[in-house]
């Protein structure tokens, strides 16, 4: 008998599962890769950065991994280990309300603490890869635990060894983390949207604490970002672009409002979501499929869209932007099944 879906992602796309398993440990994990071996499956997590673009999948593993063990506590710093199962938000609200600081600006990122590492998720001037020292691994094939630390994860832009060199090669079980007490955290309130927030609550943005941000952020998520509960999205759908600084600078010419960000030695980053707004797709819907009014870079699901529909407006948006810019979008929600 298939599984429903629809409520496992926030999408909401009708797709079902042929077959289901949830995972709660180590050993359910083992064993259903074991038993699956060789066959195709899904791994899911909190289904909060998938796009289903068939209505049928033919077995899902979900990841419900519990618990937050504190490893080591010192007078600056203390590591926990959190399950891959954990929701992200609440882990962020626990970190803080025990003085344990650092991913605030993190905060209201829908989804559970396993898919962090993989997407190396980050906002408002923060990423996951500045308080990750690791993660356990269950390697899907040999059965073998292993602990994968930071540097071997390879954390880049919205990407990590799970997402490239390693895809489909390991399960997370398990995040770990360090992070900064009271005394030893300086919150990261650069973000303009943030200082812009604090200020208009009569707050300092130099002297806010880890919580004062956290609210802050939540404030903006929540005035910019559809609810997934109540509009099927998964946040947003594409990568902001790094593209060579000659043809940042061409394009500046052209385009002067253009915002830029440098990241490297000969490279910047654009915000897609500026270049979709610029290419008239801010708003614009077609049937049950859309660009949110408020976030260019949110596609959403506005009733019994498919996600075939779905990707199909994805792909007009990114192409009217190539037309438009010369510069390619490439979506941050993973796909399924995978593109090749």
């Amino acid at each position: 008998m298939s599984i429903s879906l629809k409520d496992k992602h926030t999408f909401g796309c009708t797709v079902a599962a042929k077959e289901y398993w949830e995972m709660s440990s180590i050993a359910e994990s083992i064993s259903a890769l074991k038993q699956w071996s060789g066959v195709p499956y899904l791994i899911l997590g909190g289904g909060s950065n998938i796009l289903f673009t068939q209505t049928e999948v033919p077995r899902v593993l979900a990841v419900r991994m519990l618990g937050v063990e504190l490893l080591k506590e010192t007078k600056s710093f203390v590591e926990i280990e959190v399950g891959a199962g954990v929701p992200w938000h609440p882990l962020v609200m626990q970190t803080l309300q025990s003085g344990w600081y650092g991913l605030e600006n993190l905060a209201l990122i829908p989804g559970r603490t396993g898919a962090g590492p993989m997407q190396n998720i980050g906002a408002y001037g923060v990423e996951l890869r500045q308080f990750c020292t690791g993660v356990n691994v269950i390697h899907r094939q040999q059965l073998k635990l292993q602990f994968l630390d930071a540097k071997a994860c390879n954390f880049g832009y919205r990407s990590s060894i799970f997402k490239t060199e390693a895809k489909d090669q390991f399960l997370i079980s398990s995040v770990r983390f360090r992070l900064p007490k009271a005394g030893f955290h300086q919150p990261n309130t650069d973000y303009g949207a943030i200082r812009e927030t604090l200020m208009s609550k009569e707050i300092d943005p130099d002297k806010a604490s880890p919580m004062q941000v956290a609210e802050a952020v939540m404030y903006i998520r929540s005035s910019k970002l559809p609810d997934p509960n109540e509009l099927g999205n998964a946040g947003s759908f594409f990568k902001n672009p790094i593209v060579p600084m000659d043809q940042v600078e061409s394009l500046q010419q052209r385009f002067p409002q253009m915002p830029v960000y440098p990241v490297s030695e000969g490279f910047a980053k654009l915000a897609a979501g500026w270049l979709i707004d610029q290419a008239g797709w801010k708003g614009k819907s077609s049937g049950p499929v859309g660009m949110h009014k408020n976030q260019a870079l949110v596609l959403v699901n506005y009733g019994e869209a498919t996600g075939t529909q779905l990707w199909s407006f994805a792909q007009n948006v990114a192409m009217d932007v190539f037309n438009k810019f010369g510069v390619k979008l490439e979506p941050e929600v993973n796909l399924w099944p995978p593109l090749v």
